[in-house]
């Protein structure tokens, strides 16, 4: 058993309360490698920005369950390094989808968890995610629950059609649980194809797909029936539409990606949603910057030479989310 707290991270309470009552988001970036980890943790360090560091089941398994526990731990002795006196780092783990899993996750030192239950049943969802929470609070671990499903695909989680949380379950289903924070579904999408070309209108000027706006009905409906509780986004990147073009540009095909508009995501960050997911935004900054490379360097094979152009990028990424989306800055 090892305790984050032993690692120097933290779980997401604090977080979270100063959060909601500061009208500002925590950004949860998904991480899979070390570039990432340095990316988020070297914007975090310069905004001075919280920041919960997700891990996927599937990243899990491709990082190693072991290796994580000492990367976590360096990412605090790194942000100490850069200059952040107290980081307040939490590792999570993004969409688990069974009890095992969480509690290995909790035993290896994750400061959070999720449980994603969300496609069971409704009494099935409340059983398990209540059953995480009783094993994770004994180690003061936090647990995020979901309630509604999201469309997209992500690493191991995929759903065709979204169906949103239902405003009147919410209060029941917190209570019950006795979760942290809570996952809705009001129209955000997993992955870099978040809505199809018939969901969306093109804008006429520039023949890009405009997405169709967020229900902010449910999310107010939501709010007024659990005042003040941690409500969390996923789905949540936006597709920069210049990374897209620079990976088309470079030999890539991505055609009609779109994502989330972030001033909708700027008008959630001010109100009960204290958590938001950008995993897709990282994978195509990386992906642009590599491509970049072997496109001018077809003779490159140094990984340092086309990692750290895409580690770059992504700490410039990084840093706009947090200052210009999340408003999170300066908040550590």
């Amino acid at each position: 058993m090892v305790s984050y707290k032993d690692l120097g991270l933290v779980n997401t309470r604090e977080m979270f309360k100063k959060a909601i009552n500061g009208g500002y988001a925590i950004p949860a970036f998904n991480f899979n490698n070390m570039e990432q980890l340095q990316a988020i943790i070297k914007a975090s360090a310069e905004t001075k920005s919280p920041v919960i560091l997700q891990v996927s089941k599937g990243a899990r398994n491709y990082a190693n369950q072991t290796l994580l526990r000492y990367m976590a731990q360096g990412a605090v002795e790194y942000a100490k390094e850069l200059g952040w006196e107290n980081p307040q780092i939490c590792l999570h783990l993004d969409h688990g989808d069974s009890f095992e899993l969480c509690k290995s996750c909790v035993d290896f030192g994750f400061s959070s968890v999720m449980i994603d239950a969300s496609s069971l049943p409704y009494e099935e969802n409340i059983a398990l995610t209540k059953k995480v929470v009783e094993y994770a609070h004994q180690f003061d671990v936090t647990v995020e629950a979901e309630l509604g499903v999201l469309a997209g695909v992500e690493d191991e989680v995929a759903s065709e059609v979204s169906h949103y949380t239902k405003p009147e379950e919410v209060v029941d289903f917190a209570t019950r649980t006795g979760c942290d924070s809570l996952a809705i579904s009001i129209g955000t999408s997993h992955g870099a194809y978040k809505f199809t070309p018939e969901q969306c209108t093109r804008d006429p000027k520039t023949g890009r797909l405009v997405p169709p706006p967020l229900a902010f009905d449910v999310l107010d409906a939501v709010m007024e029936q659990l005042p003040g509780f941690p409500i969390v986004l996923h789905g949540s990147s936006s597709v920069p539409q210049e990374y897209v073009d620079m990976i088309n540009q470079y030999g890539g095909k991505l055609p009609d990606a779109v994502g989330i508009p972030e001033e909708q995501l700027r008008k959630a960050a001010k109100s009960a949603v204290c958590k938001i997911n950008i995993d897709s935004d990282s994978r195509l900054a990386f992906t642009a910057a590599v491509r970049k490379v072997f496109w001018e360097k077809p003779a490159e094979f140094d990984p340092r030479k086309y990692c750290g152009p895409a580690r770059d990028l992504m700490t410039e990424l990084y840093k706009h989310k947090i200052i210009n989306v999340l408003g999170s800055d300066g908040k550590a």
